[in-house]
């Protein structure tokens, strides 16, 4: 039995701009940096924490494609959560982050925001209490 989500895959054109949006933009950390670009396959995981469940791993676009050209290479849709909503609204807005409008929702207040290579990505305000 699949016991829970551990990593989501994440395939852009540049790591270290990714590396660079996730950390400093969204406040991200780097849990693991394996592999190389001269072996020929690099890969960075990171997360919202160290000791998140769990963790985005970006693999370079071009280079999973050329071993794996059956794969889809789009961006998953994924859903973040947040205890402050207007506090990172207000953070990423500050930053320079693409956001879209906050909006309510039934199961909660939202927004979608970009990374610096355009994939969308979303954020709701956690309601548990």
């Amino acid at each position: 039995m699949i016991s829970k989500l551990g990593q989501v895959m994440v395939y852009v054109e540049d790591q270290e701009k990714a590396v660079k949006f996730w950390t400093e933009k969204a406040g991200f950390v780097v849990v693991a940096d394996e592999g190389s670009e001269d072996q020929g396959l690099r890969w960075i995981e990171i997360a919202p924490a160290r000791d998140a469940a769990t963790t985005i791993v970006l693999h370079d676009k071009e280079v999973i494609s050329k071993m794996s050209p059956e794969l889809n290479l789009g961006t998953p849709s994924l859903m973040f959560y947040t205890d402050d909503v207007d506090k990172l609204y207000a953070d990423f807005k500050e930053k320079g982050v693409t956001t879209g409008e906050l909006i309510n929702l039934r199961t909660g207040r939202s927004f979608n925001f970009a990374d610096d290579e355009g994939n969308y990505f979303a954020v709701m305000e956690s309601l548990e209490e």
